[in-house]
């Protein structure tokens, strides 16, 4: 139907380099540079070729049956996209207020699941597509209204919200749609007064529900909760922010909050899909497949899951009553982008971002020779998976089946969420009995990457069987250290006191006689520091290193991220050798006592012992080294997959 255009658009922005021209009303994107270098992101120019190419588009009517609705400008046109981390595209009159009318349906159904219930709900109005117009006065044979995108079902969903809040009913409308909006949202009043003294019809559809109980005995009142929420004003924008708060599952990407459940969402989302459109939702979800709503006021919402939501304003509608350059966006978005929700690929197998064991990958705890020996040796008894990205049914089955066809062996299982935004219920279902078994065959499972308020910890402890057997760290280094205990410990670790004294056994003064590290410690100094104190300041004159006797330190960057973690017998601030300014803070992490070893005294003593000076510096090269070594194996790891 609208194929001639549509290609043109598409043929416009494939390989588009130059930016179209700016939008006649403010948006949120740049402008090219004198350059021409376009600054705009690919998105922002398709939408302002679309609005180019589609405003002089001058064919449909307004809206009559409600004579205010005839005020509207026809050459009103906007558009305005937000995606589901919160970035809004604006293109056109995209700020431009308008009455929502039958757009506010889908909210409004959202709102009356929240309030009284599913069972509820699905007792008084249907689920499937009428086929016919949306304002029939017809119902289902056991007299329910056929769904609630139709004006029947949206009156009787204003019914059951009338029937919990009375006169209250409209505010509570009024307000879980400015939810949705991130905005507070008025009313149109004259549009209610003109909808208000036209709307027969819809009094007749709202007596036959009454005649069936469908609706309580105040049936103005009722009617005149869904004038009213036919009249608040939206615009292009409020729409796309409400469309992505459907896509991102309830939540509003801009605000941030919660406005309704996941669940509710899908049963919403469910049937705008197969009844948003009016009589034109087959042929919509056949050329556009993504789930929408449309109003007479010339509004289209449309809400693709976990990745959009579009909002369009226009007042020139189509035999169907859809916005016809609404419809056209639509449309060539879907084909521009392949966004069609049932021509979906994935690959499951990229949900697993590495799994390696700690050999040559260890902790940022830095060990004593016999506790890393033991570490080596052991290296295969840990093992690591670290996922990426939403988790579901599919790429939960995929870790399981790895985990079964490949068994952990290993006693300790380490599973990183920190790039896992969501995982589904399906998912958490499946990894909760997995983690239940693994559990009962004698696998320690440790999950790290969340805080314990996390709703990817919380869908996946409760379901798994005895959750107090999972161990829970923040960071991944922290779980990986945890996990070197055990081993360590099993093995036969930690039986040493946990001092050194003798500065023979730094790694930095590897192969000093006892005369050299006699004279090193004259010219040292004790210093003595309680747990939680700063040793070390970032960004301070380096001009001291410490040998570590007792207790233990971290090594953080300012924005708190551990670098290293040291004990007894390990030095720190070795750095100021090279450096001249502390690149890193050192803190206490127990009573720790040291040797501050100043390095103008170390200076002295180096132009008079030469010699001893190449030990140390080649000590600090094989401790820089190895640190390389470390880093290297990382990224192999990570480049691996």
């Amino acid at each position: 139907m609208h194929g001639t255009r549509i290609a043109s658009i598409l043929s416009k922005t494939e390989g588009d380099t130059v930016d179209a021209q700016p939008s006649r009303s403010p948006s949120v994107a740049g402008s090219t540079r004198s350059t021409g270098y376009p600054t705009r992101p690919p998105l922002r120019r398709f939408l302002t070729d679309c609005y180019e190419e589609f405003r002089t588009d001058n064919s449909g009517e307004l809206a009559d049956y409600i004579p205010e609705l005839t005020r509207a400008n026809p050459g009103h046109f906007g558009v305005a996209l937000v995606t589901i981390d919160g970035h809004v595209y604006e293109v056109g009159d995209s700020a431009v207020p308008f009455t929502i009318q039958s757009v506010s349906k889908a909210f409004v159904f959202a709102l009356a699941l929240e309030t009284v219930g599913e069972e509820r709900v699905a007792a008084t109005i249907g689920v499937e597509p009428s086929g016919e117009a949306f304002n029939s006065i017809r119902l289902t044979n056991d007299n329910r209204p056929f769904n609630p995108m139709v004006n029947a079902g949206a009156i009787a969903c204003s019914g059951l919200i009338y029937g919990v809040d009375g006169k209250g009913a409209f505010e509570r409308v009024r307000s879980k749609l400015s939810q949705f909006a991130g905005r507070e949202l008025g009313v149109d009043e004259a549009v209610h007064v003109s909808e208000t003294a036209t709307g027969n019809r819809n009094r007749a559809i709202a007596w036959l529900l009454r005649n069936y109980a469908v609706l309580p005995d105040d049936v103005d009142a009722v009617l005149d909760v869904y004038f009213r929420q036919c009249a608040i004003l939206v615009t292009a924008r409020d729409l796309a922010v409400m469309a992505a708060t459907l896509a991102n599952r309830g939540i509003n990407p801009v605000t941030g909050v919660q406005v309704i459940t996941p669940h509710i969402v899908a049963r919403t989302l469910s049937v705008m899909t197969s009844s948003g459109m009016y009589d034109y939702a087959g042929e919509w979800t056949y050329r556009v497949g993504i789930p929408a709503k449309s109003g007479v006021g010339g509004g289209i919402v449309a809400a693709l899951p976990s990745q959009l939501g579009l909002g369009t304003f226009s007042p020139l509608l189509d035999n169907h009553f859809n916005s016809v350059r609404g419809l056209k966006v639509c449309e060539a978005l879907s084909a521009r982008f392949d966004l069609h929700m049932l021509n979906r690929n994935a690959d499951v197998r990229t949900c697993i971002m590495a799994d390696y064991d700690v050999y040559g990958i260890s902790s940022r705890r830095s060990r004593p020779p016999h506790e890393q020996q033991i570490l080596d040796d052991r290296h295969s008894d840990i093992r690591i998976l670290e996922l990426v990205g939403a988790l579901n049914f599919g790429t939960i089955d995929y870790v399981t089946r790895r985990l079964t066809s490949e068994p952990p062996n290993a006693p300790l299982l380490i599973i990183d969420f920190r790039r896992v935004p969501d995982i589904t219920s399906a998912g958490a279902e499946l990894l909760g009995e997995t983690l239940t078994a693994l559990g009962n065959a004698g696998i320690t499972t440790i999950l790290s990457g969340f805080e314990e308020t996390s709703a990817v910890w919380a869908a996946i402890s409760a379901r798994t069987a005895e959750p107090r057997r999972l161990r829970r760290f923040a960071l991944l280094d922290d779980a990986i250290e945890w996990a070197e205990d055990q081993v360590i410990y099993r093995f036969g670790g930690f039986t040493d006191v946990k001092e050194s004294t003798h500065l023979g056994e730094q790694a930095l003064l590897a192969e000093l006689d006892t005369d050299e590290i006699a004279a090193i410690v004259k010219l040292s100094t004790t210093r003595h520091y309680s747990a939680g104190q700063r040793i070390i300041a970032a960004g301070e004159p380096a001009n001291s290193l410490f040998f570590l006797q007792s207790g233990m330190v971290s090594v953080k960057l300012r924005s708190g991220v551990r670098l290293a973690s040291l004990g007894p017998g390990m030095e720190f601030g070795e750095m100021a050798i090279l450096e001249q300014g502390r690149s890193a803070d050192v803190f206490a992490d127990t009573p720790v006592t040291c040797l501050e070893l100043p390095l103008d005294s170390f200076a002295d003593y180096r132009r008079l012992h030469p010699e001893t000076s190449l030990k140390i510096m080649r000590n600090l090269a094989a401790i820089l080294a190895r640190r390389l070594v470390l880093a290297n194996a990382k990224v192999d790891l990570l480049s691996a997959y």
